[in-house]
């Protein structure tokens, strides 16, 4: 499978700051690519310099076997970008302004057709300023789309939206990627970087600190499970080192009275965990598991959970 898109040595700094330092990155041709990071992170900065945005201080980028300076009117026609952030003009209607994205490119789908890939019918003669969050994210998305994009950028595509249209959003990613098309998306909610994507980057301080599938990722930490619980109160706070010594535990964080246990084997940490409690003397107050997922991934290696960023 071809590279769409390959980054190398790539840098970009500011007065104070190295937002993106030696970046290596190469997103395969029809796939979803996930890019996550905390706030600073530099994901940001890298995927605007992908877009031809701003310039890179130094590095290479190349997009369907084009680059910026060479290639741009080219570029420009067989990509489809969704910033986190879309301004549009509020005066004009959802058709007016989906017909205005059109215009640009030679080819695509028409406006009507594009509004009905987001479910926005109802709302095409409604003004840009009148709709809610989610629906102005839905015509963002619709205007990305119009010119029939080879490669799409989607920055927190879902966010704003309820739980219906986030699904409705998912299956509409997910029709364009079987039709050979490939995506890089950003996102702050793990669940939808385990379903959307066939790989996922980890990006920290300007560089990449994890690759691979969201299935490689989680089996990377060595963790099967997380326990979460709490337990006593504040007459008799609960020792916690103790808790490091229960077989198959591989990490230990405790944080505004709640407890997380990384664990391998769920059904010998449990019993254990609650033979340890009664020991101490402190009831259960709480407690839940899951498997292990992305978000544990991301706490491991920076040491945030993401959507806190």
């Amino acid at each position: 499978m071809g590279a769409a898109l390959e980054v190398h040595n790539l840098r970009k700094a500011y007065k104070d700051v190295v937002a993106v330092d030696g970046l290596e990155l190469q997103v395969r041709l029809g796939e979803c690519f996930g890019l996550l990071g905390p706030n600073g992170a530099g994901k940001t900065t890298t995927i605007e310099i992908c877009e031809g945005l701003i310039a890179a201080d130094s590095g290479e980028v190349e997009m369907l076997g084009m680059r910026w300076d060479s290639d741009a009117s080219q570029l420009r026609q067989r990509l489809g970008i969704q910033l986190q952030d879309t301004q549009l003009a509020e005066k004009l209607t959802v058709f007016e302004t989906v017909r205005l994205f059109r215009s640009f490119y030679h080819a695509g789908p028409s406006p009507m057709e594009a509004i009905g890939l987001v479910q926005l019918e109802e709302k095409q003669k409604s003004r840009v300023g009148t709709l809610s969050g989610g629906q102005k994210q839905r015509l963002a998305m619709a205007c990305a789309l119009v010119g029939d994009p080879d490669f799409l950028f989607l920055d927190e595509p879902t966010t704003g939206l309820d739980p219906q249209a986030r699904r409705q959003l998912w299956e509409l990613i997910e029709e364009f990627k079987l039709a050979g098309r490939t995506i890089l998306l950003t996102t702050h909610y793990m669940d939808e970087a385990e379903r959307l994507c066939d790989r996922v980057a980890i990006m920290d301080h300007g560089k990449i600190i994890a690759l691979g599938t969201p299935r490689e990722l989680i089996a990377s930490i060595g963790v099967e499970h997380v326990v979460e619980f709490s337990a006593g109160g504040a007459s008799k706070p609960l020792v916690v080192s103790a808790l490091r010594e229960i077989e198959g535990v591989r990490e230990v964080k405790s944080e505004n009275g709640s407890v997380q246990l990384q664990v391998t084997e769920l059904h010998r940490a449990v019993p254990a965990l609650l033979a340890e409690l009664d020991r101490q003397g402190l009831p259960l107050t709480e407690l839940r598991t899951h498997s292990a997922s992305l978000e544990d991934v991301f706490v491991t290696l920076t040491g945030r959970r993401l959507r806190d960023e």
